[in-house]
């Protein structure tokens, strides 16, 4: 007699288990979940093979050839196109022209075969479906038979109020060869939804057969697991390669050149595959550990199951959870009971993976991080959810709708009952919809949100300062990632959340420790965006002033990149008594961020525009409107850090005088130029807040970052493009002189920089390298480690969230610069190959 074994699907359900095998080949006690069925069938003397493949054929046929390892002869036969169950064995007609049996290669079952061979034969039926009964039929399809055991009727799938049986179609039948009159050929054609409901209306000899023994679906990562802790409690028999040790007391298998350590505390069932090691105090309780493995010190496994080439560190803590192969678990690593690890992932040490999570192949969870939820896109789950004031991730993949209700909900825990927080967002349709998810999660906390809708980040930050609201929220596409999407956390002053701020948040999101508000007091939400706006522009009108322009009328370019602000600031300009030429001015919820190359495309025809109309200056604007990008009268672009100092000089042209707050790493003649003039300058750290908080000391007159963005405390303390183009404009007139013969001025040092990628765990490494490499060398700390060579220096500075280390060298000629960023960055790179 032969059988088809049933191994084509995709295995969707029981991902990320089947990410890089198919279903069937999944392993069970180190071995393929579709062995143990051909096991079975040898057991009752079938060895005639037909296996029925489609997903990821070659893996299959490469782990069982002819089948003569085995003890059976194998016939493949893979369909070109999906033909669903019963169309797929049509495609193998020709092979099958006796009675035969179909069983799927995912079962774990241990059922008498020949009995349901010879019912089949004793009712002379054409087709017999195996049934068994079951605790819950309501993920199955249920069977009715009559006395006589033929099929009367069946439910698909049946609510409980439909539920008159238990007993559920097993996906193992017999047929005779005449089936196949029944299957259309080159048809996706299945059992249960087509054939058999076929065979019932015809009438035709379709019975059931219940079978006694042990049945599983291995159809989820649940039931997989579940299928181990059967096995170890002696539910069902399976063969196990690995060889019983005679240990009183122990059920212990090893494979071959197994190192296990004297000093080991075993209980319950334990497998431990070939050239694997267990070393001295690992507490192993009803496991599989797979070929290859490495299991540390102080290690415990409770339940779980390890595929192969797996290195667990020591003292890491896992429970009932199944690591597929060449995984790496740090030490100190803690899974709660339903983790599963797909291949090729690595786990920081003392991580944290919260009950039932899934994380897909490939990943890279950070050193301490907590996961509480499912990784399936992006590469990597981070340690902490901030960077600086905001959560960033991939749209609809990373920050899904309900990864963000959560945070909003989080949020709203930290936050007073019954208080009120602001909320906004930016032109495009992806922030709408995440917002609204996070708006929830306020709610559910008890805590009420004034919806702001559309409108640019510095009016939220401007209303802020006024009584009201105890924080707000922005939900805005990022620049430099238009697929990524930035959730910016301000504090009741309009100032980026502090880092105690977000920990805070960051403590209730991971511990899930959420405040429920009862049914009747949740958060109310409510719209008030024109009030807000027009506060703004009176505000912004206030501070400007008109004077400046009354003797001559500028002409400005202004690029708002598709944003809000071009619904606000070509109003405001003419108000001041500017001419404004706009491009790209209209709202497009579609459009998204430009891709670089699109950037400098757009600005380069922004420049020529300017050139052309012989404008006073033409500006590009974030489409965050926070930072800008300026174009001279002449059509030269001004970015980074040529426009720093730029915008200095005009501020000093202009006669304003005071504080200017920069970076550490800003060019040097700042300093040059703010001296000559009588106004002296303060280095900050690079991080937005440190920036912003320079703002709040009533001598600083300009706080500005090296990639464009300018705040303007008299107006308000934080960055804002569109007030930033209004004072550029101001300034140039009070000034008198053209924004070329102000940069003209400037004192020329020739700034380089550039970045070597380190990983997090090497950057306290690297800058030790550098502290104990500046001992002798006037160094300064407020930022990394700038060291000082009399008027040319040198700057290290490890990136606060990404794996690199920043170089910055600025020297009088372009020989001296380049020498010193060579050197700093062989120095860089000279640590890491020490440190690894």
């Amino acid at each position: 007699m032969k059988a088809v074994i049933m191994a084509g699907g995709f295995g969707t359900r029981i991902q990320p288990l089947t990410s890089s095998i198919p279903k069937p080949m999944i392993p069970l006690l180190n071995r393929p979940i579709m062995l143990h069925i051909v096991e079975l069938l040898k057991k009752y003397e079938i060895t005639d093979l037909v296996m029925l493949l489609y997903h990821q054929p070659a893996i299959i046929k490469n782990f069982f050839r002819d089948g003569t390892d085995f003890g059976v002869k194998i016939t493949y036969v893979t369909p070109l196109q999906d033909m669903g169950t019963a169309g797929a064995v049509k495609c193998a007609e020709k092979f099958l022209d006796e009675r035969f049996l179909v069983i799927s290669g995912d079962l774990l079952t241990d059922f008498n075969l020949q009995k349901i061979i010879d019912s089949h034969e004793d009712n002379k039926a054409l087709a017999t479906i195996t049934l068994t009964s079951v605790k819950d039929p309501l993920q199955f399809g249920v069977v009715i038979t009559d006395k006589e055991k033929r099929i009367t009727q069946f439910l698909e799938k049946p609510g409980w109020g439909e539920v008159i049986s238990d007993t559920i179609n097993t996906g193992i039948y017999v047929f005779e060869p005449e089936i196949f009159a029944y299957i259309p050929a080159e048809e996706n054609y299945d059992f249960s939804q087509d054939l058999f409901p076929k065979l019932l209306e015809q009438h035709k000899p379709l019975y059931g057969y219940t079978a006694k023994g042990y049945w599983r679906d291995i159809g989820n990562t649940d039931s997989y697991r579940e299928a181990h802790h059967d096995i170890f409690k002696g539910k069902v028999n399976v063969k196990i390669d690995e060889a019983k040790q005679d240990l009183v007391g122990k059920d212990l298998r090893l494979g071959s050149d197994v190192n296990l350590n004297d000093h080991i505390t075993l209980e319950g069932t334990v497998i431990v595959g070939d050239n694997s090691q267990v070393f001295e105090s690992a507490h192993i309780k009803d496991s599989v550990i797979g070929r290859n493995c490495t299991i540390e010190p102080g290690v415990r496994l409770n339940r779980c199951v390890i595929w192969d080439n797996v290195y667990v560190k020591k003292g890491a803590k896992l429970h009932d959870s199944v690591l597929c192969s060449n995984v790496r678990v740090g030490h100190g690593v803690v899974m709660e009971e339903g983790v599963i690890v797909a291949d090729d992932t690595s786990i920081g040490e003392e991580a944290y993976i919260k009950r039932d999570v899934k994380i897909w192949p490939r990943k890279v969870i950070e050193a301490g991080a907590t996961v509480t939820g499912n990784l399936i896109w992006g590469e990597k789950w981070k340690k902490a959810l901030f960077e600086g004031a905001m959560v960033k991730g991939l749209t609809n993949m990373e920050l899904t709708p309900e990864f963000v209700a959560k945070l909003g909900c989080a949020y709203g825990t930290m936050l007073p009952k019954g208080s009120h927080i602001i909320s906004a967002r930016d032109a495009y349709r992806s922030c709408r919809m995440l917002k609204r998810s996070f708006i929830g999660g306020l709610l559910s906390a008890g805590v009420n949100v004034r919806d702001l809708t559309m409108v640019p980040m510095p009016v939220l930050r401007y209303k802020l300062r006024t009584f009201g609201e105890v924080g707000g929220i922005y939900f805005r596409q990022a620049i430099d990632d238009p697929a990524s999407t930035e959730i910016v956390f301000l504090d009741g002053d309009g100032l980026d959340f502090s880092s105690s701020m977000g920990k805070n948040v960051e403590r209730i999101f991971f511990k899930e420790n959420f405040r429920r508000a009862h049914h009747t007091e949740p958060g109310a939400l409510s719209e008030i965006p024109q009030q807000v706006t027009d506060f703004y522009r009176e505000g912004f009108l206030h501070t400007i002033g008109k004077s400046p322009l009354q003797k001559k009328q500028f002409k400005v370019v202004i690029d708002f990149n598709h944003s809000s602000a071009s619904q606000l600031l070509p109003g405001i300009l003419t108000q001041m008594g500017c001419e404004v030429i706009s491009l790209n001015a209209y709202v497009d919820e579609e459009r998204g961020i430009q891709a670089v190359a699109e950037r400098q495309q757009s600005l380069a025809q922004l420049s020529k525009i300017v050139a052309t109309l012989e404008a006073s200056a033409g500006f590009w604007l974030d489409p965050g409107t926070e930072g800008v990008i300026v174009v001279d009268e002449t059509g030269k672009v001004y970015e980074g850090a040529e426009l720093l100092p730029l915008m200095v000089g005009l501020a000093l042209r202009s006669g304003e005088k005071g504080l200017f707050a920069v970076p550490v790493s800003a060019p040097s003649a700042i300093e040059r130029m703010v001296q000559e003039r009588g106004s002296a300058v303060t280095r900050t750290k690079s991080a937005d807040r440190a920036m912003i908080e320079a703002t709040l000391s009533s001598e600083v007159v300009l706080a500005g970052t090296m990639d464009g963005r300018f705040a303007f405390p008299k107006f308000q303390s934080a960055f804002d493009g569109m007030f930033a183009i209004a004072k550029t404009i101001e300034l140039v007139a009070k000034g008198g002189l053209s924004i070329s013969r102000v940069a003209a001025e400037i004192p020329q040092r020739v700034f380089l920089q550039t970045r070597v990628p380190c990983v997090w765990d090497m950057k306290g490494g690297i800058m030790r390298k550098m502290s104990e490499d500046s001992l002798d060398k006037e160094a300064s700390f407020i930022d990394g480690i700038k060291v000082h060579f009399g008027e040319d220096w040198a700057l290290v500075l490890p990136d606060q969230y990404l794996p690199y280390v920043h170089i910055v060298a600025e020297a009088r000629d372009a020989k001296t610069a380049q020498k010193l960023l060579d050197e700093y960055k062989k120095k860089v790179e000279g640590w890491k190959r020490e440190l690894q």
